[in-house]
Formats: structure tokens, sequence, C-alpha cells
């Protein structure tokens, strides 16, 4: 009997070999399925397989037990990519990961539509060996660019905002460990518009005040999900307060300062920058420079002072040898950042350097990625 993964149940039992669509080999013939085999079965793209009903003299415990899953060995990424050629190759290396994740996202929304739970191993597979991958990448600034597009944009945005945190969860100075459950937290952030109508998700335009309504009542449905799901408090707190601001703008719950969790405040800091440059057809994509200056600006009351100028000072290097145009019209280079004044680096244009901090009648107008 063919059957779509979102409608197994556990105990269904596999009539043949999976294989995903590298053909790796998944899961075997014969295996009594659990939950977390279903999640692997999500994890690893699959969309629909054939299954046997257990007979009445036999309890599931009686077939074939589980065959561990075989992995595919994911090739190292280049540590830079300065130049063009390195960055062309790290992208060719990189999107197959990013695109697997994004389609086995969508998968996992629509499960947890369905089940009002996650499965754990699906999110494991899905975000773990993607933030693992993207480990030694350098031009995050570069990569996001590259990888945005129109398609999937609540999917993509979950995949950007998981791998923002935990770059900056690393850069706050957690550890590893915690750098992977707050990336997880911030992969999850936005499980619960699931339950969101997709005519509003979807919709090429600003949303009216009765659509925005709907929109705000995601944060509340994801902490259901979540913690129907996880012990873990990170995950399903982040999801909660990740639309709450210091200055109590926000929503849910509209608290303010340190009543907010600090995971939840590193997820908003990811969530803000990606629906920034985020390419949906109603809002024109902002300048790199722009964006960041949005958000140094929001640091004096929505977001997180401490947290957004860290994030701001550790993307500020992957603009390093960009190419850029001044307000006079000239292309130049940036060549060094200012410890202080992050907007007004020093730029070479053919023989001459220009200090901005110094040259304050001039700016950068765009920086070309």
């Amino acid at each position: 009997m063919r059957v779509h993964v979102n409608d197994l149940q556990a105990g269904d039992i596999l009539q043949n070999d999976v294989f995903n669509q590298h053909g790796v080999h998944v899961l075997s013939a014969g295996t009594v399925l659990r939950e977390r085999d279903i999640g692997i079965l999500i994890g690893h793209l699959i969309d629909d397989i054939d299954i046997i009903a257990p007979t009445p003299f036999h309890s599931p415990q009686d077939h074939l037990t589980h065959t561990p899953t075989t992995r595919a060995t994911i090739p190292s990424s280049t540590d830079s990519i300065s130049s063009s050629s390195n960055h062309a190759n790290s992208y060719e290396k990189l999107f197959p990961y990013y695109q697997d994740a994004v389609k086995s996202t969508n998968l996992l929304f629509h499960h947890a539509l369905t089940n009002g739970r996650l499965v754990q191993e699906a999110v494991d597979y899905t975000i773990t060996p993607l933030l693992e991958q993207f480990q030694q990448e350098r031009d995050v600034v570069s990569l996001l660019l590259r990888l945005n597009s129109q398609d999937d944009y609540t999917c993509q945005h979950s995949v950007q905002v998981g791998m923002l945190s935990y770059y900056l969860a690393t850069w706050l100075g957690h550890t590893k460990e915690d750098a992977l459950r707050i990336g997880k937290a911030g992969y999850l952030h936005d499980i619960g518009k699931c339950q969101i109508d997709r005519d509003i998700l979807n919709k090429p335009a600003p949303l009216t005040q009765e659509e925005y309504e709907q929109m705000k009542l995601h944060p509340l449905a994801g902490y259901q999900i979540i913690r129907s799901t996880y012990e873990d408090k990170w995950i399903a707190i982040a999801a909660l307060q990740h639309h709450e601001r210091i200055d109590g703008t926000g929503y849910p719950e509209g608290i303010t300062g340190d009543n907010i969790h600090l995971v939840a405040k590193i997820v908003s800091v990811a969530d803000v920058y990606s629906a920034m440059i985020s390419s949906r057809t109603y809002q024109d994509k902002k300048d790199l420079l722009t964006v960041l200056k949005q958000m140094y600006q929001l640091s004096f009351s929505k977001l997180d002072p401490i947290i957004t100028h860290t994030f701001i000072r550790y993307m500020l290097p992957n603009f390093l040898h960009k190419r850029v145009k001044l307000t006079d019209g000239r292309d130049g280079i940036i060549v060094m950042n200012h410890a202080t004044e992050f907007f007004r680096p020093l730029i070479r244009v053919e023989q001459e350097f220009i200090d901005l901090t110094a040259n304050r009648d001039l700016d950068i107008d765009y920086v070309y990625v």
C-alpha cells in the first residue's frame, strides 16, 4: 500500500528498502516504523513509500528490527571564498544541502499542521547537518544572498534564521552545544505559521490589519507545537517571544527588556535580518549596509543592543574587499572597517584612499555582492 510520509503511523511496516534521492540506503524492508523512523524519512525528503499492515497474529516487535540509517558523507566547505572562483565553488557545494533543508522544512510544517507536534529526529536530520556543513563558511553575507530566492519564503526564512542564530550564538561566546540548541530554536521559531492560512503567508503584498492579527497568532501556536514535542524550553520560548521587543511594543505578550529570554533575543536579531534581506515580491531588496544601519537604529528601542551590535561587528568583515558605489558616483573597494563607526569604512578608489570617518560628505550608496 502506497502511503505519503505524513500519513505514516508507528507500527507500519516497510514493504521495500527505502533509498533517498542520492541513492543512499535509508531503511530496510521489514522495518517496523517508530516515530523516529518517520522523522528519518522526512529528513531524507522521502515523499511516498510502500507499507504492509501488521497481521493479527504478530505484534510489531515480532517483525524485523530497525536497521540503522546510512548517511551520505558531507563534503567539507572551503576555508575561504574571498575570490570569486572559491565563492562559486563554495556555493555549488553548499546549495544542495540548503535546498534539501528547505524541502524538508516544507514537510515538517505539513507534519506539524497535521499532527500538532514535530518529530525530533526529522528536525535533527534537517538542521544539524546543515549547521555543521556551514560552520567553516566565512562570507555569510554573500552566501545567504545567493541562496535567497522568492520561492518558499517561509521555509527559506526558517533555515536562514537557524543558520544565523547559530552563528550569532557562537559570536556571543556560547559553547558549540548551546549554539546548536540556539540554531535549532531559530530554525523552529516560525513553526506556528503552519496554522496560518497559506494565502496570508504567501500574499504578494502587505497584510491588511485583519490578516496581520491572524499572523500574530503564530508565536503561541509554535510554542504549543514545540512544547508538545520538546522538553528543551529554549526552543519553545524562542518561538513564543521572537516578536517581543525590549520597549514592550512586540507581541504576543508585550513584555519588555529582561523579561524576554536571551535565546529569544538572539533569534529576534537573526529573524529581523533575514526578513530584511528577503526577496518577497512586495518588498524591494535593501542594500545590505542599509539593513545593518536599520538594525543599528532598532538596537536603541526594539532589539537587544549588545546582541545586535555583536551581530553587526561580525557581519561587517564580510564586506571587506567588496566593491561599493559611493554617493558621488565613484566605485571603490572596502579595505578596512572602523571599530566604532561601523558604517564608515576606509575605501580605496583607484590609487586614492578615502576615510569616510574623516570625509563626512561621502557615504556608501550601494554594496555590490
